[in-house]
């Protein structure tokens, strides 16, 4: 039985107390990337593993000494592991794995994988080491816990990742709330998005108890957009769905590489996409008279669309300051892209 399950699934805004966090720290996948696997894999460059553990791992401490109790860092992997006790939980990723993957044929050894242990299937989803004659990619991208899945409410809205180079962190975090034992309370409120639509977790912030915000960007499709805004306008209380139009540039891939809340109130933004000039960019959503309807409403930009909702004005605070080219340099780093720990409490 697992020593740590997850709470209860809760989050109604994006700066309250950190109470658990799911994180994969930086291991042996990041030993196996080769530089002429960087394109294919979305990832800058070979990092030292090393140190990266050390960083993780002292982020993670970080987190502890937040949380108003012990045990609040669960480990992606040890979940996975966790979740594939049962042959029907390892047949299941298995086959989803296969499907993530047609160009690797993984079913022609589709029998071969579903027979491994908790610990060699789980190494083999993170790695893709085994002893099989396969040759399957890491996953890097996976230290992006974020982009995995995002919590509204009490529902959990799966990734649907628009690159190839992701599709397997997808299938994880799919083993993990369909078959891990802490998360049975949770399995009717798992949203799966439609084939042909993508959404990534860092597109979606999570405004308060009402009221979400989603980018439509390079790896969020229109399409995610609208099933997210239906999904969770029909099955998790939320009133009003405002949707962000991103360049479709990797340079901002993410909603929150280019806007965070540091407090209920207090956003940092990069001003040449997220400004208090009306660029045109934001929509709000709202229910119809029907599942299906959706009322739509302009806004000159973000900071209207979330004073209209929040009825009182929202403070933002520019990554960079007033000078042009250095809002372009913290951009480079994605300066804008924080994680609150408690209301005004950010690490970066």
């Amino acid at each position: 039985m697992p020593s740590h399950l997850p709470r209860r699934l809760a989050v109604t805004s994006e700066t309250g107390r950190l109470e658990q966090v799911i994180v994969h720290t930086p291991g042996a996948e990041m030993e196996r990337i080769a530089p002429r696997m960087l394109p294919k894999l979305l990832f800058e460059d070979i990092i030292w593993v090393e140190h990266a553990r050390k960083e993780h791992e002292l982020m993670c401490r970080v987190f502890e000494t937040v949380m108003p109790e012990p045990g609040g860092v669960l480990q992606m992997g040890d979940l996975l592991t966790e979740s594939l006790e049962t042959a029907v939980a390892r047949e299941d990723l298995v086959a989803t794995l296969c499907r993530a993957a047609p160009e690797k044929n993984l079913q022609a050894f589709e029998r071969e994988l579903a027979e491994l242990s908790p610990g060699a299937l789980s190494l083999f989803a993170l790695t893709g080491i085994s002893d099989l004659p396969i040759v399957a990619e890491p996953l890097p991208n996976l230290m992006f816990t974020r982009d995995v899945a995002a919590v509204v409410r009490d529902h959990i809205v799966l990734s649907h990742p628009a690159t190839a180079a992701r599709a397997r962190e997808s299938a994880i975090m799919n083993s993990v709330v369909s078959h891990h034992p802490g998360f049975a309370p949770y399995r009717e409120n798992v949203v799966r998005l439609p084939e042909g639509v993508t959404f990534e977790g860092g597109d979606l912030l999570v405004v308060n108890e009402d009221t979400v915000l989603v980018g439509h960007s390079e790896r969020t499709s229109f399409g995610g957009v609208t099933s997210i805004t239906r999904a969770l306008f029909a099955r998790a209380g939320i009133r009003n769905v405002i949707m962000v139009n991103l360049p479709k540039e990797r340079s901002c891939m993410h909603l929150d590489t280019v806007f965070t809340f540091v407090a209920a109130d207090q956003c940092v933004v990069y001003p040449p996409l997220i400004g208090l000039r009306g660029l045109g960019n934001v929509v709000r959503f709202s229910p119809g008279d029907s599942p299906d309807d959706l009322r739509c409403h302009v806004h000159d930009d973000l900071a209207e669309a979330l004073r209209t909702v929040l009825d009182r004005p929202v403070r933002f605070y520019s990554c960079g300051g007033d000078d042009p080219l250095s809002q372009q340099r913290e951009q480079w780093t994605d300066g804008a892209n924080l994680f609150a720990l408690a209301p005004g409490v950010v690490i970066g």
